[in-house]
Parts: C-alpha cells; structure tokens; sequence
C-alpha cells in the first residue's frame, strides 16, 4: 500500500498516512454540517498510529457530537481548513477530512450516516449503507 498524503489550504499542516481507510463515511449530522460550511462531511477513518502529521501545530475545538460523545476538531489555526477529528467514543482512530488528500480522487464513500439530518435535496447513490443515526 503506497502512503498518502495531505494538508491544509495554505500548507502549514500536513500529514502522511501509511495504512488503507477501515472506513469512508458521508456524515450527515448537524455539527458536521456547521464544521463543514456544507451539506455533510465526507471522512475516511485511519489508526491515530499511521497519520504522521509535519508543518505546523493544529489548534482543535472540542464539541459535543450528535451521538453524545466528546468530539476534538482538529484544524489549522492560520487557514482554518478543518483536518481531522477524534471521538471519545472510538479511542485509537481519527476521522480523516477527504477535501484535505492531495488526490482526493482515491476515497469512494460506502457509508452515510445520520441521513436523518440530511438536507433535502442531497442524494447518494443507493448501494450506500445508510443510518439514519451514527455507528
């Protein structure tokens, strides 16, 4: 498996993963929709252990997620790209942005979840697993 690699809107952060995504996931949940400045939040999930993060120090907001745990926001405090966040509830992973990959093209979302907060007008394909909550 070849490494990937990623950072922020102006180049402060960045970060090498050495492992495939256990998960691809289109989160659909309020606070992602306010993070995001979008409809949802497209993320991969990675072992915290294979991201190797170079560049500048990330500044984080800690959140309280739709599914009641405690969730970090890891962000770059210059261009304010969103990077990654981790869960209380899956300690050993972080939840990877997609938009931050220098070839985003490689992720093919297989999940969506919190489809209950979804807008209207947003559409997947049908092959998709979806929860209206979280995992």
């Amino acid at each position: 498996m070849a490494s990937r690699s990623g950072g922020c809107l102006c180049g402060n952060v960045r970060y090498t993963i050495n492992s495939e995504p256990a998960l691809t996931v289109v989160c659909h949940c309020t606070h992602c929709q306010k993070a995001s400045g979008s409809a949802f939040s497209t993320n991969f999930v990675v072992p915290r252990a294979d991201v190797v993060f170079s560049g500048g120090e990330m500044s984080a907001y800690d959140d309280q997620a739709d599914s009641g745990n405690r969730l970090s926001r890891s962000f770059c405090p210059t261009c304010g790209s969103s990077i990654m966040s981790e869960s209380s509830g899956h300690p050993g992973v972080v939840v990877m942005k997609v938009g931050t990959l220098d070839d985003p093209s490689m992720v093919r979302p297989t999940m969506q979840i919190w489809t209950r907060s979804a807008q209207p007008w947003v559409r997947f394909a049908a092959e998709m697993v979806s929860m209206e909550k979280g995992r």
